[in-house]
This record gives structure tokens, sequence and C-alpha cells, in this order.
């Protein structure tokens, strides 16, 4: 036993020293991410808090309000158009329980004339414009913003009409594929596998096993974004539809394991931008800064540049 310990101690200590070290330099293993846009300003579904979410006069705002990066959800219509909406099924958003599939482009409802806001119980938005905004007409009105497309169904169709449209429209380099789920974003990659990609959840959770762990810093990342919920505003701002998410303790235990620091600055060491949402006050903005974001993804994007505006006066 005494052999076992005198051979293995040190080879866990010389580990753990190797491990500490290349989380904080990681340049001496990984060459860095070099992505063409980096974004501290995010548009959460058009900054729907200002504007109608996900319509052009929502886009048109948030990019006049000084946005780098617009965040959106798509779907395809039973014509074939692909569709920015965040819901597949239209009750929440106009009001009628149809799903965008079943319907063609000239039949979908309009957008009910306020709208509450998801991420900010109690508020609600507004606009002049209430039809739903085509992709496309994203594309070519802002030819050089970067978008953040989210495929929330495993629609091979959809998949390719937004790659065919990230091609036509030369946006490979700043669209980004986003999926909450691994078999949907294999679909993304092996359809266009030219663009920047972010993390799945299952992925999100191998991350954390890789850091604690201790992997981390020795293994290669294929993804350039981190996108996820700063945890301190579930209950406050944004209640989940999830009864697990109410419990407080599964809070705090979902910040204390997810909000690290060291973790979110070996990402961005590595050249992975680090987007917490959905922050909608001053302070959720400057506590997702001080743990570690690159940048900050919200539904209120005037207020977001004031944040940033003053906060860079101060530097």
């Amino acid at each position: 036993m005494s052999s076992f310990l005198y051979f293995i101690l040190p080879v866990l200590g010389g580990y753990t020293l190797s491990s500490v070290y290349l989380l904080k330099n990681p340049h001496i293993l990984h060459r860095k991410k070099r992505t063409a846009f980096y974004c501290t300003h995010i548009s959460h579904r058009g900054g729907c808090g200002e504007r109608l979410e996900s319509t052009m006069e929502a886009f048109t705002h948030a990019v006049e309000q000084g946005t780098q990066m617009l965040e959106m959800d798509c779907h395809l219509t039973r014509d074939g158009h692909v569709v920015v909406s965040h819901d597949e099924n239209l009750l929440r958003q106009t009001g009628h329980d149809l799903n965008i599939s079943s319907l063609s482009l000239q039949d979908l409802p309009l957008y009910k004339e306020r709208l509450e806001v998801t991420f900010y119980e109690g508020r609600y938005s507004s606009g002049t414009d209430r039809q739903f905004a085509l992709l496309e007409d994203v594309f070519r009105k802002f030819p050089d913003m970067p978008v953040s497309v989210e495929i929330k169904e495993n629609n091979s169709e959809l998949i390719e009409k937004v790659s065919d449209l990230v091609r036509r429209y030369n946006r490979e380099e700043i669209t980004v594929w986003a999926s909450v789920k691994t078999r949907i974003m294999k679909e993304c990659r092996s359809t266009n596998g030219s663009m920047p990609y972010s993390f799945s959840e299952s992925r999100g959770v191998l991350l954390l096993l890789l850091f604690y762990s201790g992997l981390l810093p020795f293994m290669p990342l294929g993804e350039s974004l981190l996108q996820f919920y700063l945890p301190s505003i579930i209950n406050r701002t944004f209640i989940p539809e999830k009864h697990i998410l109410r419990n407080k303790l599964v809070i705090s235990l979902l910040e204390k394991v997810t909000m690290r620091k060291s973790l979110f600055n070996h990402l961005a060491a590595r050249g992975i931008q680090v987007h917490l949402f959905v922050c909608n006050k001053d302070d959720d903005i400057k506590a997702a800064f001080e743990v570690g974001a690159t940048g900050v993804m919200s539904d209120y994007p005037t207020l977001l540049s004031r944040y940033l505006s003053r906060n860079r006066s101060q530097d």
C-alpha cells in the first residue's frame, strides 16, 4: 500500500499542478480562436423588452441602440419560408393556437398588440410592427451584423434552408449555430461546418465535468461561444415553468457550480466568448461581467448600451 501511495501521490500532485497552470495559460496547448466578431452587447429576440420580439422593428431598434449581435430562433412555414419566431406554436405570441409549420407565410397571424417580456415578469412590450420577420429580410437589411440562430427542432429542411441563406448572403463567419440539443447541433454542423457554433446543453455539462476534473486545459474545444443563464435572474425577473427551478436551494447550487470566473477566463483566453442571459437590470448586467462574461444578452438594448457607456467612461 505504501509503495502504491509513494507512486500515486507524486503523479496526482504533478497532474494537479499542470492542470492549474494550463488553466491559466491555455495558449501553451491551444491556439486562440479568431472569430470574425467579438460581442459584448447582444439583443435577445432582437431586444424584446423595447419592441415586439423578433420583428424587423425590434431588430432595427436594437441596431440603432448599438447592439453587436442579434439573437433569434427560426421555424419553417408550410410553404418553406424561414420565419424568425421563438415559438413554433403561436398561442403565446398571437393568441391563436396554431403551429407555424401548419401555415403558409401569408396566413401567419399578427403578433398581439402587447406581449409580456418572458424574462421580466409583469413587463410588456409593444410596437407598430406586428408581422413575423423572415430570416432573409434580417440578413438583407443587416449584412454585417453577427446573428445567433437557434434551431429548436430537428428539421433537416429548416437547417438546410438556414444554411443556404447564410451562404447566399456570405455570412458564414458571422452567423452562429445555436441549439440546446446536441443531436440538432450535430445536424447543423453536418449541414454547414463553416459556421461557428455554441455549446449545446450536454456539451455544457461535459464542459463542467472537464473543468472540475482538471481535464479541461488538456482538451480541444470546437465551440466558439458559451451562452448560458445568469442563475441569479431565476425567480426574480424570470419565473421558470419547471418547478425544480423554483427551488432556491437548486438555484443556489446551480449558481455555485456554473458561475466560475476561472472557467470563463479560461474560455475567453482560448477565444471562446461567454454570453450570459437574460440580464434586464443594471445589477444583473454588472454581476454577469464581474463573474467573467465577455458579453451580456438583454431584452433591453437601450439599457445595456447605457450601462456599457457609463462603465467605459469610468474605466
